[in-house]
């Protein structure tokens, strides 16, 4: 269709007066879009179509309990390189061919956390030539890792990259600020900034009316659909095992093993044992450790290119990035940042939230989860279907990449029923980030094309 299209435009360029054709105007020509435009009223494919950037594979280790599971004794390169030895693998990609690799990463110090991931690179088989650094912005460093890969391609200052999340909270506490600035006590906000996370949850629930019971509902369907998803198989899609060890702490053995499986999933969750829980932050509040995001360990990485080279070398596409929004909210409901980053995000698409089939939403709190879907009036059964952050875990740098993983996956068992999908989260200090992605196979319609009796073009490929 494009060489068509550009051979076309040449012929009547070649047809046009020598002063008129140097006038031509790009808008004049011939494009794709002009025969290409999408589905949705709101929504044109636009003409760079090869130049689309694309997912061709995401995948992410299982979710383990910091402590207490699985990885409790795995040390942060060994998690990541796993992860990156099967985009490599599973692809057969020529890993010299990645321009960058960036990782989203949260609690570790940064320089120590960047000598690991180049540590992991090796181990994964990458050459000494690819370059690797990490990013922070706090609880979405994994999907905004995602976001400067797709961006970076986009500019054109590569056309492989890999985005990526690693966090490991059992190593990894998550701490205060050290020395507070006296400053803060005139800048309300920045003195907000300090709220421990469970505080905002509260705020949250107090400020826009979210219940407990609304919040341990929300726990039990996190529960009930991630166990779901497990029995069915859903998540041998996207989870890479990893071949590690766990040491009694008695006795000090190592013990081999391999890790597939999310490990705080609780499926018999009930009403009656949520209720006994106490509020973790405030004596007479609604936020307990069972309606609340675990603490955990895991990784994981998606591999984008442009369109135009994931076709030249056949591989299959997951999904198409769309667009990225990242927002502040006030510090005090931190919580909140989804309900105004998703629709910037959607917005940033040319779509509306109606055209979304499916959102993953990270479950930092119940109170915001609850609040975020109220708000912005989602479908129950568009949200987070195979469970949350609460059932599964949040393993705070390696979210967004595990989100984006969950979702393409979903998205394509879905089909041509489910187009567009978004991931978003909530960020400590008071932003929002979402990111809209669209299904791979998903081929627009030519919505101007009728049948030709008898073809009378100039161009043979269009024939």
């Amino acid at each position: 269709m494009e060489r068509a299209l550009n051979r076309q435009k040449i012929l009547l360029q070649h047809l046009l007066p020598p002063s008129s054709a140097s006038q031509i105007n790009e808008s004049d020509a011939l494009s794709a879009s002009t025969c290409a435009a999408g589905d949705s009223a709101a929504y044109h494919r636009k003409a760079a179509f090869g130049d689309d950037v694309v997912i061709v594979a995401a995948y992410r280790t299982a979710i383990c309990k910091a402590k207490r599971g699985g990885f409790k004794d795995t040390l942060a390169d060994d998690l990541f390189a796993p992860v990156l030895k099967a985009l490599i693998e599973k692809t057969k990609l020529n890993p010299s061919e990645i321009g960058d690799i960036v990782v989203g990463t949260v609690l570790a110090p940064g320089s120590i956390r960047a000598t690991e991931c180049r540590m992991a690179a090796f181990y994964a088989g990458i050459p000494e030539t690819v370059p690797i650094r990490t990013v922070n912005r706090q609880c979405s460093s994994g999907l905004q890792a995602v976001a400067d890969v797709a961006v970076a391609i986009k500019a054109g200052l590569y056309d492989i990259g890999i985005g990526a999340g690693l966090e490991c909270m059992t190593q990894d506490a998550i701490g205060r600020v050290p020395k507070v600035n006296p400053r803060v006590d005139s800048f309300a906000q920045a003195r907000d900034c300090l709220l421990p996370m469970g505080i905002t949850s509260e705020n949250v629930a107090q400020r826009y009316g979210v219940t407990r019971q609304e919040q341990d509902l929300a726990s039990i369907e996190s529960h009930r659909r991630a166990a779901a998803a497990t029995a069915s198989g859903k998540f041998k899609d996207e989870i890479i095992p990893v071949h590690t060890k766990i040491v009694d702490p008695k006795t000090g053995k190592e013990k081999p093993v391999t890790i597939s499986v999310d490990d705080g999933i609780r499926p018999n969750t009930s009403m009656a044992d949520l209720a006994k829980l106490k509020p973790a932050f405030k004596k007479d509040g609604a936020t307990t450790a069972g309606n609340a995001s675990q603490v955990s360990d895991g990784a994981g990485a998606v591999l984008l290119m442009k369109r135009s080279l994931a076709m030249q070398k056949g591989l299959p596409i997951l999904g198409v990035f769309r667009s990225f929004a990242a927002v502040g909210v006030d510090p005090a409901v931190m919580g909140i940042g989804p309900a105004v980053a998703i629709p910037a995000a959607v917005r940033s698409a040319g779509l509306e939230l109606d055209d979304i089939d499916l959102f993953e939403i990270n479950e930092a709190f119940a109170s915001q989860y609850v609040y975020c879907c109220k708000k912005l009036e989602l479908a129950h059964e568009k949200v987070n279907v195979n469970g949350g952050a609460i059932a599964l875990g949040h393993p705070l740098g390696a979210t967004g990449a595990r989100c984006v993983a969950s979702l393409l996956n979903e998205m394509k068992r879905r089909g041509k029923d489910c187009r567009f999908g978004v991931v978003s989260m909530c960020i400590g200090s008071g932003m929002g980030a979402a990111a809209v992605f669209e299904r791979g196979d998903c081929v627009d319609e030519l919505c101007n094309a009728r049948m030709v009796e008898k073809n009378t073009l100039l161009s043979k490929d269009a024939q």
